[in-house]
């Protein structure tokens, strides 16, 4: 019994920072809206059309009157939390031509609500939705295009993310967009990640959310809790030294992106444990592209999060009825629980994130033909702590943890390096980490 006692103290004793939750998370989860999310939807599809090339000059329809509500909404939403928004415009001039979906000279204008951190203000994670919508032909810039779940939903949530998030303080800056362009050719994101790049932004990851409402599948199946993470395995941005390391090293799977993806899986299963995160090994849905691609492809981290059952007769067509099909992307068919889900899910991540500390630049791994596996990392100024995280080189997600303290190299006795992959993460003073990276250099 005595034995018992002692033991039971010094349990005690170990700090249990590292092992328990935030309830301001939870608080978030409770404080998004379905019904706020529905009367945005409603919004953005009582425009008619958002088509990229459609009016800019009525207040009641096109994508011109939808911008520029939507740049209303996060003003208020700044009003509202004592001016904690920066909003503007971000824009790019794209030229008759340049792709056959351009047919004409037009302004791919995004709206950027820009809420700075108190310690990284140059340190961003990013929630994007997509402004524009298009029918069956992507050169129609004039027939009705709702665009209800594809992808008001997505606008929807990351205006709503940005009523909900702003009545905290976060260490790293958030910022909210509307992408305008995807449909076009991915020209918001473009223009975003090239503008991103010009001010130096240290870019963390954008969490890019398209089509976020659909709940029945064209496959029959109905789900309102699964849903897809779609992340490319390394960076395009790799050089030819990077690739040839991983040869012997290992990391075919484990670029920033994939990092990206497995945080918000593991966010994801702690704080809502109902829903099932699907990671998807691919950069997106098979042969198509979404408005991450511009980031990764200029270097930064990004993700698509989206429903896991698409419905095909309801995305790019014209509003018809055919063989008894009604075709169209029509708010009907919008689930707004499911959306508010998604939503919470990308709010939880961006509050995790921009509370928790930079990540490690640098972590170098050890240990070879010995039977421990030894690592050591940079320092992280805001960091209290440090994890290490190992798995199965077949496993998708980081399933072994152990947090190590305020060092700077820990050695794994009795973990071979042969048999896993390892991962570092810089911990918080409220617990909440950064994503993990992978080892990039190598010490003996």
């Amino acid at each position: 019994m005595k034995k018992f006692s002692v033991l039971l103290v010094a349990l005690m004793s170990v700090p249990m920072l590292y092992s328990q939750t935030d309830l301001r998370i939870y608080d978030i989860i409770n404080n998004v809206s379905a019904e706020r999310i529905e009367k945005d939807v409603t919004k953005l599809v009582n425009f008619g059309t958002r088509h990229t090339l459609s009016d800019t000059i009525s207040q009641t329809r096109g994508i011109g009157a939808a911008r520029r509500w939507i740049k209303s909404e996060f003003e208020k939403i700044s009003s509202e939390c004592s001016d904690c928004l920066d909003v503007f415009y971000q824009k790019n001039l794209v030229p008759k031509g340049d792709n056959a979906r351009i047919v004409h000279d037009v302004w791919v204008v995004n709206v950027v609500a820009m809420q700075k951190g108190t310690k990284y203000p140059n340190r961003y994670i990013i929630m994007s939705g997509d402004i524009d919508s298009r029918v069956s032909d992507p050169a129609n810039f004039t027939s009705d295009s709702p665009g209800a779940n594809d992808n008001a939903s997505g606008m929807a949530g990351t205006i709503e993310a940005a009523r909900v998030l702003s009545k905290y303080k976060f260490e790293s800056s958030i910022i909210y967009v509307g992408l305008s362009g995807e449909e076009q050719g991915l020209y918001g994101g473009k223009g975003l990640a090239e503008y991103a790049k010009e001010q130096g932004w240290d870019i963390v990851g954008i969490l890019n959310n398209d089509m976020i409402g659909n709940i029945t599948g064209v496959d029959g199946v109905v789900s309102n809790r699964d849903f897809r993470i779609f992340s490319e395995p390394v960076p395009p941005t790799e050089t030819e030294q990077q690739r040839n390391a991983r040869r012997f090293y290992g990391g075919e799977v484990d670029g920033i992106s994939r990092q990206l993806a497995r945080y918000v899986y593991t966010t994801t299963k702690t704080y809502m444990p109902e829903m099932n995160p699907m990671m998807i090994y691919r950069l997106d849905r098979f042969g198509r592209g979404g408005h991450h691609r511009p980031f990764n492809d200029a270097g930064f981290a990004g993700i698509r999060i989206m429903e896991a059952h698409e419905n095909y007769t309801q995305q790019h067509q014209d509003i018809r009825v055919e063989d008894g099909i009604a075709y169209g992307d029509k708010l009907e068919h919008v689930n707004f629980g499911y959306a508010k889900k998604l939503t919470a899910v990308n709010a939880i991540n961006l509050a995790s994130i921009a509370w928790a500390p930079p990540a490690p630049t640098t972590v170098e791994i050890g240990g070879i033909v010995e039977p421990n596996a030894k690592l050591r990392w940079s320092k992280v100024e805001g960091a209290v702590g440090y994890k290490i995280y190992w798995r199965d080189t077949t496993s998708p997600t980081w399933d072994n943890a152990r947090y190590v303290g305020d060092v700077t190299e820990f050695v794994l006795e009795g973990i071979v390096l042969d048999n896993f992959f390892f991962g570092v993460a810089a911990v918080g003073k409220d617990g909440h980490e950064s994503p993990v990276v992978f080892p990039n250099k190598v010490f003996r």
